[in-house]
């Protein structure tokens, strides 16, 4: 059976419903497949749903559709700020929640999903993908694809170039990439995640017999975890451990109800040594086989606060899984194939600039993100990283490649391993989404391809501003709000260098200040190269001079660009 859509969207996590999500808001038909029995990848069938984020997510930092998200979550949670109140993250909920909200998310935006439905092969022609066949027998095709898988499948079926694990020194010089050549086999370990409960009233039950390998796994089970800043971080159950460190309990926990619910992701079921991309089969078995080990030694051996060893009392939670056994329906996954072009974002592209409070500019900008670089152990290369970065932008140019009309849309964009260690987390991935979404819309509205978008500075700022006037960041700005008139424009000239001068000293535009002259030159330069692009004359009237040297910065900016909400 062969069905057509302007959009066809390849995986289902958090980047593909943010892709199926924008291009269908511009208007476009959109099909979203997913090869597993539900959407949303991390938030769902990998039982991530603690979120890592930026710490002005609250604020600023994220689109008007990702917050929307949130709040949705916290409604269905009863409006409780942290449902779970997991001390990593400021929003921590049970997957099933999550799964609702994004059900409803698509339903809304008439995005046709197809589950059950991976991708099997791939037709091109040249330098376009034609059609996408799927293990179904279903067969897709449309102008433009968004690779959004976990582990970016389309790459290699559609004879895109690729990546995977490091790029090694040699490529770009990144002091944390892996000496030397390229080194695919030293991919991050990844993790079979599992849902638990607690039951106290259980802890005299027969905690069972112990599972496959365990004598052998067992060492790599504890609470304590080596930290990142070099030493030990000790860690009690239910209670702080000796040096302040809070519960382990509570690290993750997803619900506060009776019985509380966390998930297992703690680094004695982070599964090192094995390739998830080549030889997925045998490393899953090796990450489920890893997490069982943990929940044994958790039963019977995890220190007491009363000092016995044991907690039988654990249980696998697999109704709030969604899974028959408690545990993950698919590993979490620390890295993808990534698309290899001319112009990948690399480690130096993200970390911090003296002088600056962002990292450094980046042209065509088509969304916003920060998290540090964090690299679990690598096959073969033990030491983990955890680098601070400054907060950075998507380029556009990443999420394209040879293939014309294949986007990226999750961890797959063209970045090294070690700044793709920086993009991956839950709003890293959905930002990368929503970009190829608004990417592919324009591209499908004008008859090109996508690389013709991203290549063409009129179709760029095309898809620049949409995002921007669906409340996308492209820069980073902590005062201009998304409700603000002034919030296209100032993004839009933002990623066109306008915040390149004394106000890349802090995240702050001051909108209602008037600019230095500095600033005023680089406001005014930002304004030319959009206005060129889209073939728009300059301003009618020029400002006098006394005039000029009183205007606020947003008179300024809608005088030069005037480009309304």
């Amino acid at each position: 059976m062969t069905s057509q859509a302007d959009v066809v969207v390849v995986g289902g996590g958090l980047g593909g419903v943010a892709a199926a999500i924008a291009a269908a808001r511009a208007g476009m038909t959109v099909i979203l497949t997913e090869e597993l029995d539900r959407v949303g990848g991390q938030l769902t069938t990998q039982l991530v749903s603690a979120l890592d984020e930026h710490p002005h997510v609250e604020t600023f930092g994220v689109s008007a559709a990702y917050r929307q998200l949130r709040d949705r979550i916290r409604a269905a949670c009863g409006g409780a700020a942290n449902p779970g109140d997991g001390w990593v993250s400021r929003l921590c909920f049970p997957p099933a929640v999550g799964q609702r909200v994004l059900d409803a998310l698509l339903a809304e935006h008439g995005v046709q999903v197809r589950l059950h439905s991976a991708p099997q092969t791939v037709t091109v022609d040249g330098d376009t993908v034609t059609a996408v066949t799927f293990t179904d027998g279903t067969r897709l095709t449309a102008p433009v694809f968004i690779d959004a898988t976990e582990r970016g499948d389309l790459l290699p079926l559609a004879g895109e170039h690729w990546s995977v694990g490091s790029e090694g020194t040699d490529a770009h010089g990144e002091p944390f990439a892996v000496p030397g050549g390229p080194a695919p086999q030293a991919q991050q370990s990844f993790t079979w995640c599992a849902l638990l409960t607690y039951h106290p009233d259980r802890d005299g039950d027969d905690p069972g017999p112990a599972p496959a390998r365990y004598d052998e796994l067992r060492q790599h089970c504890g609470l304590d975890i080596a930290g990142w800043d070099g030493g030990v971080h000790r860690y009690r159950m239910f209670t702080d451990g000796p040096d302040g460190k809070p519960p382990f309990w509570t690290y993750r926990r997803l619900r506060t109800g009776t019985p509380e619910l966390i998930v297992l992701n703690w680094a004695s079921n982070d599964c090192a040594g094995y390739d998830p991309i080549g030889d997925g089969h045998t490393a899953e078995r090796a990450g489920r086989e890893l997490t069982a080990a943990f929940i044994h030694w958790l039963r019977t051996e995890a220190p007491r606060e009363d000092g016995g060893r044991g907690y039988p009392g654990l249980r696998l939670a697999a109704a709030d899984a969604g899974t028959v056994d408690g545990y993950a329906a698919a590993p979490y996954l620390r890295e993808s194939r990534r698309l290899r072009n001319d112009r990948p974002v690399t480690g130096h592209d993200l970390l911090p600039v003296p002088g600056r409070a962002r990292a450094r500019h980046l042209p065509g900008s088509v969304g916003v993100a920060w998290y540090h670089i964090d690299l679990h152990e690598r096959t073969g290369h033990p030491a983990p990283v955890y680098q601070p970065t400054a907060p950075f932008t998507i380029p556009a140019h990443a999420l394209v490649g040879r293939v014309g009309n294949l986007l990226m849309g999750a961890k797959n964009l063209a970045a090294t391993q070690i700044a793709a260690a920086a993009y991956r987390v839950h709003h890293g991935e959905w930002a990368v989404g929503e970009a190829a979404g608004a990417l592919a819309a324009v591209a499908c509205a004008t008859n090109r391809t996508a690389r013709d978008v991203v290549d063409t500075p009129a179709l760029l700022v095309t898809a620049q501003l949409a995002l921007a006037r669906h409340a996308v960041p492209l820069a980073w700005i902590a005062d201009v709000a998304a409700d603000d008139p002034l919030f296209p424009a100032a993004h839009l000239l933002a990623a066109h260098g306008a915040l390149e001068a004394d106000l890349a000293a802090d995240l702050r535009l001051r909108p209602d200040e008037t600019p230095g002259t500095a600033d005023l030159a680089a406001l005014h330069g930002a304004a030319a190269t959009v206005r060129d692009s889209l073939g728009l004359p300059g301003p009618a009237v020029a400002p006098a001079p006394a005039a000029a040297a009183t205007s606020t910065w947003r008179e300024h900016a809608t005088a030069a660009l005037a480009v309304p909400r």
